[in-house]
């Protein structure tokens, strides 16, 4: 090895024998190792061989070096075919040293002229700076144009001064047929729409996004393809205009694919899944599309543009991915649990009429037994203001494409027709109830359902008696305690998660500080799963050390306090009225606020703030819903909630965007004392990271390293211990301390010896994975140890709780975990001899995660005569399945066709659960493949099965790109190493010869479970590079679920 000084620092070195050796004379604290990641390995072993290669080969001595240097190398690749099939003589070098420059497909014309080559070679990468000495970014794309296949352009806007100097080549390009897509925006009006009707005229795919209100492409870059896999790409800083083009101080990167071919290969899946997204439209430079573009262009640039935006409408409104992913949530509801009240929770600001408008378009084709007639069903739409029904009859008008639908019943307007009624609820007020039937309206919407528990709306939600309803509110936690809920059983239908809501840029982004406190609620009452507010408003109120610390880390996270929009949550009137009077003394303008103030006191004091006049407000719970005020930027969250409901919503007062005040992000300062051991930081963590409690738990530890972009978390030292303190002792992780915990539950009246397991986890407030994680822990055990339960254990009892939790609680299809629960209620098992092949292959499935494969693989015969034997654990098989049954949040769809295989599409299954169900496993065969792909001829169908994240790391470039979704319908899929275009397998995949059908999960195990595989469905060969292994884009039949898409591909 070269000799190299290995200085104090970071690393990331294979361990080679000169560093074990420098190791082994040091103390192990004072060095590092981490074991190779086999996913990793080829990459970073071929990273060291490159560099030994590279200082051997340079160190050769003339004469005949070059000779010397083929030499070595065809000793290497001899070497690599004496241990690899897939190198074989082929891949020696030619003794002659010579590089392939071009392929033609026929001889040159004696007027033709070889294909332009890049300025720089299509082997290296660099950076361009727009320096005298090398070419011009501008220069430099123009060089690349002439070889490429097919030209991707990311870019935020488009200038006909840059376009300008690429047009020559460009109309070149695109006359010889081949492929150019273009991605841009209208964001600060930038674009100009010459430079597109230009690009189109000439062949170009232009796509445009024109949501200018949370527009979040910045890039700019190109993707040059080469089928010769020569691709190269630039992203940089260049926009194309003619300064950034030539002469700007602009930093761009030019990668190539023969260098680093991870790269490129993440840039065409970032770009793909772009191009799938619907937020980019189709730009075709029609009359009406150029119209809407130049208003959206002068919207932007902040002219006033009087034209109707309504008859500009010429893009098809679709829904965003968040938006399909709480519409599939609601048909979830109502398809698998026939749940037709449905509350809908998102942020203010994030689209719930929209939502609501498609919801209702969707009704026909989703629910025809339900909704047989294609128009929509008679509708009412309630809402408090003008101004909302005004703007929700203008959206269902948009994305129902009829410009008649609905009337107004607002401020004098009456309906003539009564179909579709967009109502305020002071008019309805004013109707007597008798004069509208309660079966008049089959869909009934409640805006801002949070009000609902007036006695206006209440009156109307008592009277009617819809199909379906549906609330959408921000805030379904109200300050008096009034249940919205009621309506809905108690269930939200669907949520818009913060974390999605912050990735999408709909609202702004938030730094949370968590700030440890002197104060110590440890010993405090804990009565009925929380603190009493009186004696936690005795050690908050008069605590001036705690005053002066909030201040203190105040004037640390806020630039300027006396300019801030601060709302400061507190645990009593007096609280409040203290930190009020606390703030005034030190110079900042406050108030406190309860729900004794007079309205108009309360209106003027929220004015003031708005304006600038107040910096903070003061309240105990009066602001957790109903406030808007975008420009709120600091939230202090000064008393503990525990209630991850109540978190969001007063994290929720300052997520407005808000522009016009310049507000970047919202600022919140968390203070936490010593809490009661019962307290639970985990619950309002999971909601704000929407992780499970293992995750969480790697996250505070590592810092936080995944979040929304602007967004922070830091919690100090002593908070951090505090909370991972807490994190450890609120959910038993060890059996003696969740039977201390039943115990008490069991004293405080919450659970009996005739709960169910549903009752234990609700009371526990646990995940069935929690629940059965804890090693030597089942529903049965526990409730014979508590003396509820009297018969003796089965002998398999304990090694079948293991297997229920590690192989079970996947679960979630309805119907399957259902019927084997009816099944279990009866007193005898059934008759394998008697099932049909698919009933048989159902309990298979079943048994074989229950009992195992392999040596421990019992015939289904023996397997269901044990669980019918141990009568105890199969009633808590029976309640878990129910449980995981009731629980299902998506449709399943079934396998489109007749062969008696018992899985559905969208639903989660094991390796063995899938062999199972094609009859792969079996009592003749208990044996499981482990190959990533399965031919089964029997149906002709290859199972295809992906694991995207093969490295142990929590991101690794080198592997993260190889399989993946681009798009709802678009899957990038990497064959085995060995797989050619024209082997059989091969074959069957580009032919059609076979059905796929494609099995996709995150990582290979969640803790210690092995995580199971989503059904994609079946998918059709779209198109492939490359061979061993073929790069491989298939179309799927079925949309992948909105939600599964940040984890299966692009995040975007």
């Amino acid at each position: 090895m070269p000799e190299q000084n290995f200085t104090p620092g970071l690393y990331d070195h294979p361990l080679s024998a000169a560093i074990d050796q420098l190791l082994a004379g040091q103390e192990e604290s004072l060095h590092h190792l981490q074991p190779l990641d086999p996913a990793e390995a080829p990459q970073r072993l071929a990273r060291y061989l490159r560099q030994l290669s590279e200082t051997a080969l340079a160190s050769l001595p003339e004469p005949k070096r070059q000779q010397q240097q083929l030499a070595l190398v065809n000793q290497i690749v001899g070497l690599l075919q004496q241990y690899s099939s897939v190198i074989d003589a082929g891949d020696l070098l030619h003794p002659s040293a010579r590089l392939l420059q071009e392929l033609r497909d026929a001889p040159l014309l004696p007027n033709e002229t070889p294909v332009d080559r890049p300025l720089i070679s299509l082997a290296d990468g660099t950076l361009l700076i727009n320096a005298p000495s090398e070419p011009s970014v501008g220069l430099a794309l123009q060089a690349e144009v002439p070889s490429a296949d097919r030209i991707d352009l990311l870019c935020a806007f488009i200038k006909w001064s840059g376009l300008r100097l690429l047009q020559p080549v460009l109309a070149q390009y695109l006359a010889s047929g081949r492929s150019l897509r273009v991605l841009t925006t209208t964001y600060l009006g930038a674009t100009d729409r010459k430079a597109l009707d230009w690009l189109v005229e000439h062949g170009a795919d232009v796509r445009v996004s024109t949501d200018t209100r949370r527009t979040r492409l910045h890039a700019k870059a190109w993707h040059f393809h080469r089928a010769s896999g020569t691709s190269t790409a630039y992203i940089g800083s260049s926009n194309l205009s003619s300064a950034a083009l030539l002469d700007g101080l602009e930093w761009n990167v030019r990668l190539a694919a023969l260098e680093t071919p991870a790269m490129v290969a993440k840039f065409q899946s970032t770009f793909d899944a772009y191009w799938e997204e619907g937020e980019f439209e189709c730009y075709a430079a029609t009359p009406d599309q150029q119209d809407r573009i130049d208003h959206q262009l002068a919207v932007a640039r902040g002219v006033d543009d009087a034209r109707d935006d309504s008859a500009l409408a010429w893009f098809n409104l679709l829904p965003y991915a968040y938006q399909r992913e709480m519409l599939e949530a609601l048909g979830a509801e109502r398809m698998v649990h026939n749940r037709w009240h449905n509350l809908v929770v998102a942020a203010t600001g994030t689209g719930k009429t929209v939502l609501a408008a498609f919801d209702v378009a969707r009704l026909h084709s989703d629910f025809p037994e339900r909704f047989p007639a294609p128009e929509p069903p008679p509708l009412l739409l309630i809402a408090h203001r003008k101004e909302i029904l005004h703007q929700a009859l203008a959206t269902f008008r948009q994305v129902l494409h009829d410009p008649a639908f609905g009337e107004l019943y607002v401020d004098g307007e009456l309906p003539r027709q009564w179909r579709h009624v967009f109502a305020s609820v002071q008019s309805l007020a004013q109707l007597d109830l008798a004069e509208i039937p309660p079966d008049r309206f089959a869909v009934v919407i409640v805006d801002e359902f949070h009000h609902a528990a007036a006695s206006s709306y209440r009156r109307w939600l008592d009277h009617l008696r819809p199909q379906l309803l549906l609330g959408l509110t921000a805030t379904p936690e109200r300050a008096d305690g009034l249940d919205v809920l009621y309506w809905f059983g108690g269930r939200i239908a669907a949520e818009l998660r913060l974390w999605t809501a912050l990735d999408q840029g709909l609202l702004a982004p938030f730094h949370y500080f968590a700030v440890a406190d002197a104060t110590d609620l440890s010993s405090l009452e804990w009565r009925r799963g929380g603190y009493v507010p009186a004696e936690l408003s005795n050690v908050y109120t008069g605590d001036h050390r705690r005053v002066a610390l909030i201040l203190s880390e105040l004037e640390k996270a806020v630039a300027e306090p006396r300019r801030m929009r601060a709302l400061g949550f507190c645990v009593s009137v007096e609280h409040a009225r203290f930190m009020a009077e606390r703030f005034r003394a030190v110079g900042l303008k406050a108030k406190a606020l309860d729900a004794t103030t007079p309205g108009d006191e309360r209106r003027d004091a929220l004015r003031r703030l708005q304006v600038g006049e107040l910096q903070i407000l003061f309240a105990v719970d009066l602001f957790n819903e109903g406030l808007d005020i975008p420009s709120i930027d600091t939230v202090l969250l000064l008393r503990p909630t525990e209630s991850a409901v109540v978190f969001l919503q007063q994290l929720g007062r300052g997520l407005r965007l808000s522009p016009d005040t310049g507000k970047s992000c919202l600022t919140v300062l968390d203070f936490i004392g010593q809490q009661h051991r019962r307290f639970r930081f985990d619950q309002r963590y999971r909601a704000l990271l929407g992780c499970t409690r293992r995750q969480l738990k790697e996250q505070l530890e590592q810092g936080f390293p995944f979040v929304p972009p602007g967004c922070r978390l830091v919690l100090d030292r002593v908070a951090s211990e505090r909370v991972l303190s807490n994190l450890r002792k609120c959910l038993p992780s060890r059996r003696p301390q969740l039977l201390e915990e039943l115990h008490t539950l069991s004293a405080e009246g919450v659970i009996n010896a005739a709960s169910g397991l549903a009752d234990w986890l609700e009371a526990l407030a646990m995940d069935p994975v929690d629940f059965y994680g804890i090693r030597g822990v089942s529903f049965t055990a526990l409730r014979r140890e508590l003396g509820w339960l009297c018969d003796e254990s089965h002998p398999e009892e304990e090694r079948l709780s293991r297997s229920i939790g590690s192989g079970l609680l996947h679960g979630d299809d309805p119907d399957r975990l259902r019927a084997l629960a009816a099944a279990m209620s009866e007193p005898a098992p059934p008759d394998p001899l008697t099932m049909g092949v698919r009933e048989r292959r159902q309990w298979l499935m079943l048994t074989a995660q229950l009992f195992g494969t392999g040596r421990q693989w019992r015939p289904l015969l023996d397997a269901l005569a044990v669980l019918w034997q141990a009568g105890a654990l199969r009633d808590e098989l029976r309640q878990l399945l129910l449980f995981l049954a009731a629980r299902a949040d998506h449709r399943l769809h079934p396998l489109p066709w007749a062969l008696p295989v018992p899985l559905r599409v969208h639903g989660h299954y094991s390796r063995a659960e899938i062999e199972a169900a094609f009859g792969v496993l079996g009592d003749d065969a208990p044996w499981i493949h482990r190959e990533g792909v399965l031919w089964h001829e029997p149906s002709r169908c290859d199972l295809l099965f992906v694991t995207l994240k093969k490295s142990e790391a929590l991101f690794s470039p080198s592997t993260r790109y190889r399989d993946l979704a681009l798009g709802p319908r678009l899957f990038h899929w990497e064959s085995q190493s060995t797989t050619t275009a024209s082997s059989p397998t091969g074959q069957r995949y580009v032919s059609g010869g076979s059905r796929v059908l494609l099995f996709v999960r995150e990582q290979r195990k969640q803790g210690s479970i092995t995580e199971p595989f989503a059904c994609l469905g079946f998918a059709v060969y779209e198109n492939h590079e490359g061979e061993r292994p073929m790069a491989i884009r298939w179309r799927l039949e079925r949309e992948i679920p909105a939600a599964w898409l940040p984890i299966m591909g692009v995040a975007i």
